[in-house]
């Protein structure tokens, strides 16, 4: 039953575009009659199934349209380039759909040195809070959203500077502009 939630839960997202995990399973386990199981499957097992399910079905039109997020991600870099930013979740990870966002994390101690770039540069944004496991624990930290031109939301998180060099940072996990141009010109030569 695990396997078959994380499969309709993986189905949902890249048909439905939910982009939210938990509730992609609590929708898939009412949908398979399963709303009193106390074991869903795991983000990690939701994307596996994510991921196959792109691959069978949508290995056409997917490839296109990460593609184009990763761009969109690396062009909001270049703008935040003093900032030294790197790119998180799903559009990193490769499953992002048409309704994912783009997250990206910086690292600075003066969130509003990053509020002030914004103002600067005429940029429309939004204010919010990110939830965030840092050293150890749950942790809440500044961020902005933006929406660019092509109306993909850019949420940027910032994080304490001592978080860039905590060991909370894992390998895979974020992107710098250089990784980012590298997967975009290995997505054009497989194209």
């Amino acid at each position: 039953m695990r396997e078959q939630l994380a499969h309709q839960a993986a189905r949902l997202m890249a048909e439905g575009g939910i982009t939210d995990y938990a509730f992609a399973k609590r929708k898939a386990a009412k949908q398979l009659g399963a709303e009193d199981t106390q074991h869903l499957p795991s983000n990690d097992e939701v994307e596996m199934a994510l991921r196959s399910f792109r691959a069978l079905y949508q290995s056409e039109s997917h490839p296109l349209v990460l593609h184009k997020l990763r761009q969109q991600a690396l062009a909001t870099m270049q703008l935040l380039e003093p900032f030294h930013p790197f790119l998180t979740g799903s559009v990193l990870k490769g499953t992002a759909g048409e309704q994912s966002d783009i997250n990206l994390l910086v690292y600075s101690d003066d969130e509003k040195a990053m509020m002030m770039f914004l103002l600067k540069h005429n940029l429309s944004f939004e204010g919010g809070e990110w939830s965030i496991h840092l050293t150890g624990r749950q942790q809440t930290v500044p961020s902005f959203m933006l929406k660019t031109e092509t109306g993909v939301p850019v949420n940027i998180a910032v994080l304490p500077e001592n978080a860039r060099h905590s060991g909370s940072r894992k390998i895979g996990k974020q992107a710098d502009m250089a990784t980012v141009k590298r997967l975009l010109s290995e997505s054009v030569n497989t194209e």
